[in-house]
C-alpha cells in the first residue's frame, strides 16, 4: 500500500515538477497535507500514573466573616501565584501539592504578606472538571480548607489552560472564621 502511494506521488510530482504552477501546488499538498492528518487525530490516551505541573495567578475577590465583607481591588490589592504539581493516580484520582505566595499592595507599599502551603485530593469529574479539596496552611497564622473546581481547557501541544473557582475557609490566629471567593487562571504543562 504504501509502495503504491510512493509510486503515484512520485508520478504527480515527475508530471507537475517542471510547471511553476505545478510547484506551487505540489508545495502547498506538502504543507497542508501532515497539518490536516494531524488535525484529524485523536488526542493521545494519557498514562498513569501522570504528572502535570501547573502555574497560575490568584485573584481573592470577597471574603466574608462576622465582620462586613471586605472586597479585593477597593482599599487593598492581594494577589496569589500559584505554583503546584498534580500526581494523577488514574483519571478519576490524584494528589496535588500546591505553595502560593501572595502579595498585597496597600497604600502605596506592596509586600508578599502571607504563604500558603496547600496539599490536597483530587477528583476527577470528566469533560475537562477536577475538584480539589485541599488542606490550608498559611505562614499568617491561618488554617483551613480550599476546595476548589477547575475546569481544564486542553489545546494540541505541551500546554493546557485552566480556570478555577477556590473557596477558601480559614480558622485560627485570633480571627472569626472566614470563607472566601476566588477567581484563578492559569498554564499546566
Amino acid at each position: 500500500m504504501f509502495t503504491r502511494m510512493l509510486y503515484g506521488y512520485s508520478t504527480f510530482c515527475q508530471t507537475l515538477f517542471f510547471r511553476p504552477i505545478g510547484l506551487l501546488t505540489v508545495s502547498l499538498l506538502l504543507t497542508l497535507t501532515p497539518l490536516a492528518t494531524h488535525a484529524q487525530q485523536a488526542p493521545p490516551a494519557h498514562d498513569y500514573p501522570r504528572t502535570v505541573l501547573y502555574q497560575g495567578i490568584l485573584h481573592p475577590i470577597v471574603t466574608f466573616s462576622q465582620d462586613a465583607p471586605v472586597v479585593n481591588f477597593k482599599n487593598f490589592y492581594q494577589v496569589g501565584f500559584p505554583v503546584g504539581v498534580n500526581i494523577w493516580k488514574t483519571a478519576k484520582i490524584g494528589y496535588s501539592l500546591e505553595i502560593v505566595p501572595f502579595i498585597r499592595s496597600e497604600a502605596g507599599v506592596s509586600r508578599v504578606n502571607n504563604v500558603l502551603f496547600h496539599p490536597g485530593v483530587l477528583v476527577g469529574l470528566g469533560k475537562g472538571f477536577t475538584l480539589a479539596n485541599r488542606l490550608a496552611f498559611e505562614t499568617g497564622g491561618r488554617y483551613g480548607v480550599t476546595p476548589v473546581l477547575n475546569k481544564t481547557f486542553r489545546r494540541p501541544g505541551p500546554v493546557s489552560y485552566f480556570l478555577a473557582i477556590p473557596l477558601p475557609v480559614r480558622f485560627g490566629n485570633d480571627r472569626p472564621t472566614s470563607v472566601t471567593i476566588g477567581f484563578q487562571f492559569g498554564l499546566a504543562f
